[in-house]
Parts: structure tokens; sequence; C-alpha cells
């Protein structure tokens, strides 16, 4: 004899679909779609017109510079992040950038020189802005009054800056 299944165990099923998936889909999208960017450097209205011997070819002076390595097995990444100054503005420019996607992906400054661990980060960390897209060139602008001598890394994956003096 073949056994019925109730009608409420499969009104619990739907709502868990219908909950389930959206929720799925949202977490789980991400490891497999990536969002490139290709952001040109930006010309600031305050950006010096001669170059200097250490200015870039962007006319912006290259303040501080690291390599993007990943942070663990699964925070993968790779690129350049730079950080220029143009005028009175510095700006944050990832190059050739590439990290493993997530839902929620934020560009940070860290204190820490090599974070590993979330407690690495949360010792001191700036929030710059949500991430553009997990590949690509893209560019963020700190906030006035940042002192890289302070803040060190960035992170996702990580990229330790050393300075240029």
């Amino acid at each position: 004899m073949r056994r019925r299944i109730p009608r409420w165990a499969w009104i619990a099923f739907g709502v868990l679909v219908i909950v389930g998936a959206p929720i799925a889909w949202y977490l789980g999208s991400p490891l497999f779609i990536n969002r490139v960017v290709d952001e040109p450097f930006p010309i600031t209205a305050d950006a010096p017109t001669s170059r200097a011997t250490s200015a870039d070819a962007t006319g912006g002076t290259v303040v501080a510079r690291g390599m993007f390595a990943g942070a663990d097995d699964f925070h993968k990444g790779g690129g350049t992040a730079t950080v220029y100054r143009a005028g009175q503005t510095l700006i944050l420019r990832l190059d050739a950038f590439t990290v493993t996607n997530g839902p929620d992906l934020h560009v940070i400054l860290t204190k820490h020189p090599s974070p590993k661990t979330s407690r690495d980060v949360a010792d001191g960390y700036l929030e710059v802005a949500k991430l553009k897209g997990n590949s690509g060139s893209q560019n963020y602008a700190l906030p006035a009054g940042v002192h890289l001598s302070e803040y060190r890394t960035v992170v996702f994956a990580t990229a330790p800056l050393s300075t240029s003096n």
C-alpha cells in the first residue's frame, strides 16, 4: 500500500521553496556571475596640469601601491591597488583587479598590516564604498583626512600598501 503525503506537507514544501529560492539565489549567484567594471582614471578639477617626475600617466601622483593576494582559500584576488593624489583628492584605483564575488562586497582599508581574520580587520578599518564589480579597473575617492600611514591594507583579498616618500 502506498502512503499518501499530507496536504500540509505540500504547503510547507511550497512555502519553503518560495522563501528559500530567492535567498539561495542572493547568496549563491555571485559565486558564478561576474560583474566587470572598466573605469578610466578620473580627471579631477583640482588635478595638477603639469606632471612631476613621480606622476603617473593618469596625471595623479602615486602615493601608495600594493598587490592583491588571496586572504584565504576562499577569498582569492589579484591585481594592484594604487593610491593617487590628484590635487587635494586621494583616489584608490584597482587595476587588473579580480576577486571572488559575493553578495555584499565592500572596499575596506584596515589598520592591520596583513589581516588574515575578520578580527584583524575589526581592530581598525574604514569602509570606503561598496565594490563596483569583482573584476576590472575601478576608482574610489578616499574620504578627506585619511592617513595612509594609519590605514595600511586594502581588503577583501588583501593588498598591503607601500607608501612612496
